[in-house]
């Protein structure tokens, strides 16, 4: 304990100097020009009339499948189904400026890491919740499907399944869309280990972090707080686990849905834990892993996204929390 008051100065320092790093950083993130238009089509379609429908469809011909007739669009604009789903984007969503400015901020945080990266063209939509494909991004388009995030108690969602309905919120919104973006900047695993699919997706993970460093841990992994919880609390049980069954270099398919996927829960098959871990924890401990890799080498973000997952296993100096 005598000592303590010598180790107080050099950490001091460290927590000042990392503070104004990271604050130098987000002053240049700031500076980035970043402007975008969003195009409330959800709305257009739900306005759209035999007169107008041509000029709709040439604004926005990747919307309107070819095969289908013009009778098909009118018709489906009076649906009361889709009906419904007009009127409650539009209560849910009279104002789309807060998610404007949030992807406003996203974009530069993006360009600020991947100056290719260029803005999109952002369209709001409904999709018949299409919870498979509630945001695309193709061809610098970036289509959001609000109908997929009225909150996990709307009744549309009445028959899905908690765990894919929890995500249905509209706080989602932003952390799904840095997904998309991450996933078109990591190369998908060059092997089928069990390690190679949570590296992945811990370079996933470690990308959202830099992308969004305003949203906490547990929005960025679409975990509950408590679920969270939880993997902080027996991430080195989860990672004995792994060890003690030889998983990290297992090529069983089984392992995929069991860790990675979104399920009701992680299956150790292990009755007491079972139903209370959250679901994909190896895309959890895989982002520790990543995040232990980039603290303790000197290498670039670049760098990270080519590199092997077993190189990067080795070098992260990875220890479990207690």
């Amino acid at each position: 304990m005598k000592y303590s008051k010598f180790l107080i100065v050099p950490l001091t320092f460290c927590v000042i100097w990392s503070c104004a790093r990271e604050s130098k950083v987000e002053k240049e993130i700031a500076a980035i020009p970043v402007e975008i238009g969003i195009e409330r089509f959800d709305r257009i379609f739900a306005d759209v009339t035999p007169e107008n429908l041509a000029d709709v469809k040439s604004r926005y011909p990747f919307l309107f499948p070819g095969k289908d007739n013009d009778s098909i669009w009118i018709r489906k604009t009076k649906d009361t189904i889709q009906l419904e789903i007009n009127q409650e984007v539009e209560k849910a969503f009279s104002s789309f400026s807060k998610e404007k400015e949030q992807l406003e901020s996203l974009l530069q945080h993006i360009k600020y890491y991947f100056p290719e990266v260029t803005v999109p063209r952002v369209i709001t939509v409904t999709s018949n919740v299409d919870y498979q494909r509630k945001v695309i991004l193709s061809d610098n388009l970036l289509i959001i499907s609000l109908d997929t995030y009225l909150g996990a108690d709307h009744h549309f969602y009445d028959g899905i399944q908690a765990y894919l309905k929890n995500r249905f919120v509209r706080s989602q919104i932003l952390p799904d869309v840095a997904t998309i973006y991450a996933r078109q900047l990591v190369e998908l695993p060059r092997n089928r280990t069990f390690l190679s699919n949570m590296i992945y997706y811990g370079k996933e993970m470690y990308l959202k972090d830099l992308f969004l460093p305003d949203v906490s841990d547990s929005e960025k992994m679409a975990y509950t707080e408590e679920q969270l919880a939880w993997a902080e609390a027996n991430e080195e049980e989860i990672w004995r686990y792994f060890i003690d069954r030889q998983l990290l270099y297992s090529t069983d398919a089984d392992l995929l849905p069991r860790f990675l996927y979104p399920g009701p829960f992680s299956k150790f098959y292990l009755e007491e834990i079972d139903q209370e871990a959250p679901d994909r924890i190896g895309q959890y401990i895989g982002w520790k892993i990543v995040s232990s890799y980039m603290k303790n080498n000197n290498v670039s973000l670049r760098q990270l996204l080519v590199t092997d997952a077993e190189t990067i296993f080795s070098a992260s100096k990875y220890k479990p929390a207690r």
